[in-house]
């Protein structure tokens, strides 16, 4: 029961916080029903209403507001307590939630979970590919602990970076007709691409480097983009870091001398409030390692 009471004030301190379910659940990744479901118990339990309905959302009652004031304190000295310790004296076993743009789980991703995963068996790590955007949001609202992205993207008050390494684009072209140029002069001609929607950071660098291209089609996956290359809809820009096997299984080559080069810098990103934990921070040190391994 004290278990099942402490996770239901913690979801009504959420919900204090947001002032509404939709807010909170989404902070705590659970469903809405399930999350009033939750209020709904606590208030039976202690037989008095904690919020109010109003237009602009949930406002507390008296019961809540001293509620609110009594547990929030608390629950806080025992998280900054249990933090403390862990930061202490390292952890073990945990979870640890990964975000990432699309490109980096062909080359960088593997590399990195592999290592840090070999030398902490009982961390469970997860990790989620999304659009530079979502990644930062989903940092920022604590669906994940750390995230991936590229530094021209981030412009976070709520967020610190941490830079890995640069990374330089190549073109994608189809393998087996004529050779393929060695260096490749963008500014020549517009060359048809198949591009990333406007959302992804790739595509942003794409609009604002003053390089002339036509868009062929536009997809949200790599693999999407890979295969109609590889039928003939046009070329594509992608990071010269892209393995040769995937190249390969598409039938594809690359251009990686280009004109004028197109670097971005990849970053780690992670709140600053609360700090990183231990875990994260043991994350941080095996990222800088995988990046030192690229360069």
């Amino acid at each position: 029961m004290s278990e099942d009471l402490d996770r239901k004030i913690r979801y009504f301190l959420c919900i204090s916080m947001h002032g509404s379910i939709s807010a909170a659940s989404e902070q705590l990744n659970i469903s809405q029903p399930s999350l009033s479901r939750q209020l709904a118990s606590l208030e039976s339990y202690l037989g008095n209403p904690l919020f109010r309905r109003t237009g602009r959302g949930l406002v507390l009652t008296d019961a809540g507001t001293h509620l609110a004031s009594m547990a929030g304190p608390a629950f806080m000295a025992v998280d900054s307590a249990i933090s403390k310790i862990k930061d202490e004296f390292g952890i073990t076993r945990g979870h640890l939630r990964l975000a990432t743009v699309h490109t980096l789980t062909y080359y960088f991703l593997g590399d990195l979970v592999s290592r840090f995963v070999h030398q902490n068996r009982d961390v469970n790590v997860s990790f989620m590919a999304r659009s530079s955007t979502e990644v930062i949001k989903l940092v920022e609202s604590g669906r994940a602990d750390l995230g991936f992205v590229y530094d021209s993207e981030v412009a976070s008050m709520e967020l610190l970076s941490s830079v890995l390494f640069t990374e330089s684009m190549a073109i994608v072209v189809r393998a087996g007709g004529e050779p393929a140029p060695q260096i490749l002069d963008l500014t020549r001609e517009a060359l048809r691409l198949v591009v990333f929607p406007s959302g992804y950071a790739l595509r942003r660098m794409l609009d604002t480097c003053s390089v002339p291209f036509t868009i062929a089609a536009e997809v949200e996956t790599v693999d999407a983009m890979l295969e109609l290359v590889s039928s003939g809809v046009g070329a594509c820009i992608l990071p010269s870091l892209i393995p040769d096997r995937v190249l390969q299984q598409y039938n594809l080559t690359r251009i990686t001398d280009i004109r004028p080069a197109l670097n971005r810098k990849v970053v780690a990103i992670y709140r600053a409030d609360p700090p990183p934990t231990a875990i994260t921070k043991a994350i941080l040190g095996f990222a800088t390692l995988a990046a030192n391994a690229l360069k």
